[in-house]
């Protein structure tokens, strides 16, 4: 059946399409080939025996964990002659090993809407300047089809995935490609996306999926001074069970780094603007390979290949097809595959505003559209004839209303042949995954070998307990500290220097009004300094923000050990960057308490730090700018300061605003200190006889006159008061300041709590703010 279309116009793809340069395809497509190029670990294109495609359709190749198994068997074979190194093995995808446990991914009418934001509309009198031309580019990316006030970004979509095989996702920019993906590995929240998805029939649950299944994003999201195999072997300690020996862990990982071709660069860093490290496809590869280390029984990509030239796309496309002859489901989306890649490719989709214009296998693209009425010339890249055909038909008045509907009427046509294969499996979901894991697959789920090992509920939703978790993400952040000194130098330095100037400016204060406000004034820089210091923690989890968030969106570890990892981890730093500032300011200052008063000092320091630290770490859970970051906890540090009782006393603070003064982070170190410095035994005077009149104006009156002010108060209010007689104490100097409500050792311990009470609440954002799922 043919359908023909409204209109043709000298521009169409059939004539301009002619006229371009193109390059004939090779005679046989590469996967067509009986020796496929593969690449072993010292990067050098050889060649490799590599079955037909046609033939490796029934049988699946062997996982990762069989191929494991044959690389510690050549290793075994050496361990007797102790000069011999076993050599890393290229593994070799070419022997079927076991009988296929299929499983077949489905889904039917996925559709999905997001509301609209009204718009302020504008006079008919700016409408003709500012009003968007249907056919410029601009509309062109919008991809999505818009019903009163709500755009539709998935409408009615309907496919399958199987195992063995790559389905790719095809369209041009916002045609939907990666909602697409993000519906079928629940990333949608249930509310908005409608329609079903099941597994062998089963419908998945989003808790299951997230255990059986990866998710690769557009961006390399990876640590820049971690090396390849550091990487890889970090992913390994997470997604591996502690069942698995740890020369297994790092044999598997030597495994996948000849399996992506990547032994060349297994010592190199990964590297960004600032550090040299590998190529864009070696990154995208090692991405690729975190997420594959525990052999995922569904893996999505969003578009792998962007960014890369042909031949390393070639190479993660390759890498893509041979985890899918391991047994994975693989669903990618991709902007416009090559002719090389396209042979690598099992099913294509093809969306235009949120619809299907096409799905089926790559071979029968040209019987497609040669139906259509267009067919593809002999020499064209078909998927870039059927793009751009697409892009001519959103820019006519119609759309690709027709294009749409003659799809159905094709897959309609076609559906006896595909019904056919669909009923190949005959496994229920949970036998099959049993079955994957026994062969070696999914080996998160290996650590649970019990009698119940045959239910998918069997299957551990996490890999491995807290307490190996944390101890992970600590030594992995530790190894980022190492490798970046100049942070904490940085860090060092300016407390260093501020405890420097801080040390010199009051240097050996007295005991005099003037010495009691010079205490004052640096007790409250000095607790404040603390607070602002911590301020670099804002970028520091702003740059992990997202690899936590793809690690955690797909149970690589807990939360909470990630919390509980850095408030760890955080303490040794804070501890000495205490030490450093206390043991700079307190004897040149001339502070008073000798040992005890500074190890309380030392200890309120580090409370501080550990208070400030907590706080900025929160407020980078909750702002996901680093300069909007920044703005606001500077901000709120000076109204901590404002209200901590030093620029103006707790009793004279206004009724209304007396909340923020017990909210502030530095009232508690601040009256802490004062209470060290002025309440001690024997009690110190810091003003005596006629030094009560140097805050007054009678200051500069000679020193006999103020003697006999001081006999004619005396006889006025018979109390011998003479120049040596103390008139204030220490105790008076924290009556003045309101220091009253508590003692040192509890606002020691409430800064302690608050620090903690932060780090609560940075769990909450992170366990409810970064579900990294679509409203």
């Amino acid at each position: 059946m043919t359908h023909a279309m409204p209109c043709t116009s000298p521009s169409s793809p059939t004539t301009t399409r002619m006229s371009r340069r193109t390059q004939p395809p090779p005679p046989n497509p590469p996967v067509a080939d009986d020796r496929l190029p593969f690449f072993d670990q010292s990067m050098e294109l050889v060649q490799h025996p590599y079955p037909s495609r046609n033939i490796t359709k029934t049988n699946l190749s062997p996982t990762l964990g069989e191929l494991l198994k044959r690389v510690e068997d050549a290793q075994n074979d050496n361990s007797d002659d102790k000069t011999v190194v076993a050599p890393h093995h290229v593994l070799d995808l070419s022997s079927s090993s076991t009988s296929s446990h299929p499983f077949v991914l489905s889904f039917n009418n996925l559709t999905y809407s997001v509301r609209l934001r009204s718009k302020m509309t504008l006079s008919p009198c700016f409408s003709s300047t500012n009003a968007t031309n249907p056919n410029s580019p601009a509309a062109n990316e919008e991809a999505e089809t818009k019903t009163n006030d709500t755009k539709i970004l998935l409408n009615d979509i309907s496919g399958e995935a199987r195992d063995g095989e790559i389905m790719a996702v095809l369209g041009a920019s916002g045609s939907g490609k990666s909602t697409l993906i993000d519906a079928l590995a629940y990333r949608i929240s249930k509310e908005s996306l409608k329609g079903t998805m099941t597994l062998n029939g089963d419908v998945v649950e989003s808790s299951l999926l997230k255990v059986i299944s990866a998710y690769v994003m557009q961006d390399d999201l990876l640590f820049p001074m971690l090396t390849v195999e550091e990487t890889l072997m970090f992913s390994a300690e997470f997604r591996l069970p502690r069942s698995l020996s740890k020369s297994k862990k790092k044999a598997r990982v030597q495994a996948l780094i000849d399996q992506l071709g990547l032994r060349n660069a297994a010592k190199t860093v990964i590297g960004d603007e600032g550090h040299r490290g590998v190529s864009g496809g070696e990154r995208r590869r090692v991405s690729i390979g975190i997420d594959i280390i525990h052999d995922p029984i569904v893996l999505f990509l969003d578009e792998p290949t962007s960014g890369l030239d042909s031949t390393s796309a070639f190479m993660v496309v390759k890498v893509l097809q041979r985890i899918a002859q391991s047994g994975s489901i693989v669903i990618m989306s991709i902007h416009q595959p090559s002719y090389r890649i396209l042979g690598l490719l099992d099913r294509l989709i093809f969306l235009s505003h949120g619809q299907t214009v096409f799905s089926g296998s790559p071979a029968t693209v040209p019987v497609f559209f040669s139906e259509f009425g267009h067919p593809i010339p002999e020499n064209e890249n078909r998927t870039e004839f059927a793009l751009d055909l697409i892009r001519q038909l959103e820019e006519s008045p119609d759309g690709t209303k027709s294009l749409v509907e003659f799809n159905k009427s094709w897959q309609l046509k076609n559906k006896p042949s595909s019904q056919k294969t669909t009923n190949g499996s005959k496994l229920s979901l949970k036998d099959a995954i049993s079955a994957s894991i026994s062969r070696g697959k999914l080996v998160s789920g290996a650590n649970n070998n019990n009698k119940d090992s045959t239910t998918s509920s069997s299957v551990p939703t996490f890999a491995n307990p807290f307490w190996i978790e944390m101890a992970v993400i600590a030594k992995r952040s530790l190894t980022n500290s190492r490798r970046m000194p100049e942070l904490f130098g940085i860090r060092l330095g300016a407390v260093m220097v501020t405890g420097g100037i801080l040390a010199t400016i009051f240097f050996h204060l007295d005991d005099s009004p003037k010495g009691v406000q010079e205490r004052l004034g640096f007790f409250a820089f000095a607790m404040s300094t603390t607070f602002y210091t911590c301020a670099e923690a804002i970028p520091v989890f702003l740059q992990e923000r997202y690899i936590f968030m793809r690690e955690t969106a797909y149970n690589a570890y807990r939360r909470s050990s990630y919390v509980l990892a850095h408030s760890i981890i955080s303490l040794p730093s804070l501890i000495f960057l205490s030490l450093a500032f206390a043991a700079t300011t307190f004897w040149a200052v001339g502070l008073a308490g000798g040992t005890s008063g500074f190890l309380f000092y030392f200890f309120t320091i580090v409370a501080s730090f550990w208070a400030g630290s907590s706080f900025v770490t929160f407020l980078s859970g909750v702002v996901s700018h680093v300069m909007l970051g920044f703005t606001v906890v500077v901000a709120i540090l000076a109204y901590f300061l404002l209200f901590s009782g030093f620029f103006i006393s707790r009793d004279r603070i206004p009724p209304y605003w007396i909340w923020f003064h017990y909210l502030s982070l530095v009232k508690y170190p601040y009256e802490g200190v004062l209470q060290n410095e002025f309440d001690v035994r024997p009690p110190r005077c810091f003003v005596r006889g006629i030094q009560m009149f140097d805050n007054t104006p009678l200051v500069d009156v000679p020193a006999e006159l103020k003697v006999e002010l001081l006999k004619s108060m005396s006889s006025t209010l018979g109390i011998n008061i003479t120049s040596s007689t103390c008139v204030v104490t220490g105790v008076d100097i924290l009556r003045q300041q309101g220091v009253t409500q508590l003692s040192k050792w509890n606002c020691l311990l409430i800064t302690i709590a608050w620090g903690f009470f932060f780090r609560f609440l940075f769990y909450l954002t992170l366990h409810f703010g970064s579900k990294n799922k679509r409203r």
